[in-house]
């Protein structure tokens, strides 16, 4: 924790739904003594937020401060050690907050999942928070803390073994209840929107190692779009839909590594659906949908009508939804040497909004309190290179299941 500043915590986007939730995570968990306060544009609506808290959150300060105010932004970030934001679509709101983080050298995390978002902090900020010490941690939800971490885990349990780096490595999502959250949704419309009609920022979200830089690591990673017979379970596997997004993540880890997961790592993302016709009509049905549901978010006129279903930003779930949520992935690897790991992250609680919260507020409070077990490191960082172990560590005192065998 910084002395030098008043604030070791800011969460940017107390007053949405998402901060609403991450603001009472911080208020039940965060170690006495964390100095934390609330931010955002509206004194009022930060004012209900909280009281809303309880004792605990009585003397937060509040801070006022607009995505569309880059003094505010300014400010906030001079005042933080660490700037928690669920201000989104990033793409839309994000680039000056990250600009303030970085001049500050403040450190900061966020949800995003918008290739085109991280790709510009990459392009505009990356050496410059190198210089200035922060680091800059995007994705610190369900995009993309299970795909990071897991294989995070298997390449030190691979490295330990001294059973040499990873070769190709599957995520398989077991089980995966919950919303989609009205954000996710804005996201993905926002960045359709933006690649429609040029084809230079259609072939960055298209690119697998669209966040890799210059490390390009192993030939033949591919996206995988159709259903097919997975040959080592002998079952049908069906694209995940968060898959185009983690796979890149997951590939700037090892690049920001400096290709440490192995010169033969290979990695992807997929839904099991079973053996038999029964199972090759759930993996097609799956893959339609995504297809469809795209393609739908792309076409303006059927994208009205796909506004009025699904849900808006701000919009979530009830309280008793988000905790019969839960998820469960399977991450299998082969090592180089043949030895065969998997890794297990799972949760209780609706991924994109309770398990959500959780994970990017221990994210903050890895940065803001144990921060010197974090990488001593800045950059436009990922999750498992920022703050891997301390972060795992964290979420497993939280109830999360991460364990690898």
């Amino acid at each position: 924790m910084d002395s030098d500043r008043d604030l070791d915590l800011t969460l940017f986007g107390a007053t949405g739904f998402v901060g609403g939730l991450v603001a009472q995570h911080l208020a039940q968990t965060a170690p006495a003594g964390v100095r934390l306060g609330l931010a955002g544009r509206s004194h009022e609506r930060l004012l209900r937020v909280r009281d809303s808290l309880g004792v605990r959150a009585a003397h937060w300060p509040l801070v006022l401060a607009d995505a569309q105010d880059p003094a505010s932004l300014r400010d906030l970030a001079r005042r933080s050690t660490v700037v928690v934001s669920t201000v989104g679509p990033y793409l839309r709101h994000g680039i000056p907050l990250v600009q303030a983080c970085v001049e500050a050298g403040t450190h900061y995390a966020d949800l995003t999942g918008e290739v085109l978002f991280v790709r510009q902090l990459i392009d505009r900020f990356h050496d410059a928070a190198c210089a200035s010490g922060a680091r800059i941690v995007v994705s610190c939800g369900f995009d993309s803390v299970p795909s990071d971490l897991a294989v995070h885990l298997l390449n030190r349990q691979a490295e330990a073994d001294g059973a040499g780096g990873l070769t190709d490595t599957t995520l398989r999502v077991r089980t995966l209840k919950g919303g989609l959250s009205g954000g996710t949704i804005d996201s993905m419309r926002l960045q359709l929107q933006t690649v429609q009609g040029d084809r230079s920022l259609a072939r960055i979200v298209g690119d697998p190692h669209a966040l890799s830089g210059p490390w390009r690591g192993a030939s033949g990673q591919r996206d995988v779009w159709r259903p097919f017979v997975d040959a080592q379970t002998g079952q049908w596997d069906a694209p995940f839909v968060m898959a185009g997004y983690n796979t890149r993540l997951v590939r700037r880890s090892d690049a920001l590594r400096g290709g440490a997961y192995g010169p033969r790592f290979r990695y992807r993302e997929v839904v099991p659906t079973g053996s038999g016709p029964k199972a090759m009509a759930r993996a097609g049905a799956l893959a339609a949908g995504m297809a469809v549901l795209m393609g739908a978010m792309s076409t303006p006129g059927v994208r009205a009508l796909l506004d009025r279903v699904l849900p808006a930003p701000g919009q979530g779930p009830s309280e008793e939804s988000r905790r019969e949520g839960r998820f469960t992935i399977e991450t299998s690897t082969v090592t180089q040497d043949g030895t065969r790991y998997a890794a297990t992250v799972a949760a209780d609680g609706d991924p994109g909004y309770a398990a959500t919260s959780v994970m990017l507020g221990q994210a903050g409070l890895a940065m803001a309190v144990d921060g010197d077990r974090c990488s001593p490191e800045g950059g436009v960082l990922t999750p498992a290179v920022a703050m891997g172990d301390v972060l795992a560590q964290r979420l497993r005192e939280q109830g999360f299941t991460l364990d690898v065998s």
